[in-house]
């Protein structure tokens, strides 16, 4: 990564990548303000305030109220999967590797009220706890270059597939019904497979059904998935008596020995141990004619401190050590990190909006802007301060950066005024946008 010296290059990489970013946009809306009032809320979500909440962001923008901002996300026509998908080109012109890993994770979104498409109580995604709240799915390209979330769907429990009056209400398309995080998870990962991303692994934390792993396997693409303790494995090994055990049960049978200390990342906490036990090699034209090889299926074993356990089925070309698949399995811990650190930094979970397209728009901005953090982070081997001083706390703990000073002075050479598309009505004149300088190297 080359490490940009001059506070001018670095202002001038972040103003063009803005801009670059606003004129992709820009064929979404129909008409030149509303374009306009998006780059404003892009701007918004990228500013130092620590909410981003609608009143927040048209304050940043100069606007007397949050009415341009809500008219973004809620009255605007405009569509939410084609922003998605110049989210993912984005990204990948920067972060595309062949060994890249696609994590799919969830999150919970606190909700007080009970009219927010998809609000319900039900278990949080980030605590494990029951709670009233929205449930999100993501999915996150990681790379050695660096990572960003290039696809999110809404889930919707039962209790609101079966209400077709609440659906209307929040504006829920008639095509959508009950969806399991599982089949939500796949739709995830064939869109990505489809759109023809370069990608060698998945990793998925908490599997929600069998159905995703001999999918991955016709897709020919290595996994990292986590199963329970009953999860059944078939044994073919001959250190195997039995031919089918489960996850917990094989784990009771690891040999002292195969138990090993990998080395764990700056910043990720608790003694633990890792155990591999590959079980089966198949030749991949099982599941795919048009492929040949051998991959193994098998379990990767952490066990904690308190010797409790976690098991994770892989699927991975013969011969692949732990160590790769624990980098693999490593990936959800960055992309857990980069949800929280959204969340907090980007206002991801500021979302006021109550209806399904709301929702979508809202999280596909804070995606693009979550890509052009990383974007010009890789250009210029800076964390942007703000935001991107804090930004991606994941992050700095697997690739280590210099630490940005706060935000100069207006005047100074740090402020610069980034004017959005060119507005005959005059309601561009806004306050002028500052990007905070990063330190001499």
């Amino acid at each position: 990564m080359v490490v940009v010296e001059s506070i001018e290059t670095t202002l001038g990489i972040w103003d063009a990548s803005l801009r670059e970013v606003k004129s992709r946009i820009r064929g979404l809306f129909p008409q030149e303000r509303v374009a306009t009032s998006a780059g404003l809320f892009l701007e918004g979500l990228l500013r130092d305030e620590h909410r981003k909440t609608g009143w927040m962001r048209a304050k940043a923008a100069g606007d007397p109220g949050p009415w341009r901002q809500q008219a973004i996300l809620g009255r605007a026509k405009w569509d939410a999967d084609a922003l998605r998908d110049i989210v993912r080109k984005y990204a990948l012109e920067t972060l595309a590797d062949s060994d890249a890993v696609l994590v799919i994770d969830e999150t919970g979104f606190i909700k007080q009220g009970k009219t927010s498409c998809g609000v319900a109580r039900q278990i949080n995604g980030s605590t494990g706890k029951m709670a009233n709240c929205q449930i999100g799915l993501f999915a996150a390209y990681v790379s050695r270059h660096g990572h960003a979330f290039i696809d999110r769907a809404l889930y919707l429990p039962r209790a609101w597939t079966e209400d077709s009056p609440r659906l209307a209400r929040a504006h829920v398309p008639v095509s959508a019904t009950f969806t399991t995080k599982s089949r939500m998870a796949l739709d995830m990962i064939a869109r990505t497979v489809g759109a023809d991303v370069p990608l060698g692994w998945i990793a998925v934390d908490h599997v929600w059904g069998v159905d995703i792993e001999m999918a991955l396997r016709r897709w020919c693409k290595g996994y990292v998935v986590g199963v329970s303790a009953s999860h059944n494995f078939f044994l073919t090994r001959p250190a195997f008596s039995q031919q089918v055990g489960t996850a917990e049960d094989i784990a009771r049978s690891v040999h002292p020995s195969q138990w090993r200390s990998l080395p764990l990342q700056e910043g990720l906490q608790g003694s633990e141990t890792w155990a591999y036990c590959p079980f089966a090699d198949l030749d991949v034209a099982e599941y795919d004619n048009a492929r040949s090889g051998l991959w193994t299926a098998g379990l990767l074993i952490r066990r904690d401190a308190n010797h409790a356990f976690r098991y994770f089925s892989t699927w991975s070309p013969a011969g692949t050590e732990i160590e790769t698949l624990f980098a693999v399995r490593q990936c959800c811990k960055i992309a857990e990190d980069g949800l929280g650190a959204a969340k907090s930094e980007l206002g991801l979970e500021h979302n006021e909006t109550r209806s399904w397209h709301g929702w979508h728009r809202h999280v596909s901005l804070v995606m693009l802007a979550y890509a052009m953090v990383q974007t010009v982070r890789h250009k210029t081997g800076h964390w942007p301060s703000g935001p991107v001083g804090r930004f991606m706390v994941a992050s700095r703990r697997f690739d280590r950066l210099p630490r940005i000073p706060k935000r100069p002075k207006p005047g100074s050479l740090g402020a610069v005024s980034i004017t959005p598309w060119n507005d005959q009505s005059g309601e561009c004149r806004r306050k002028p946008f500052l990007v905070k300088m990063p330190a001499k190297q």
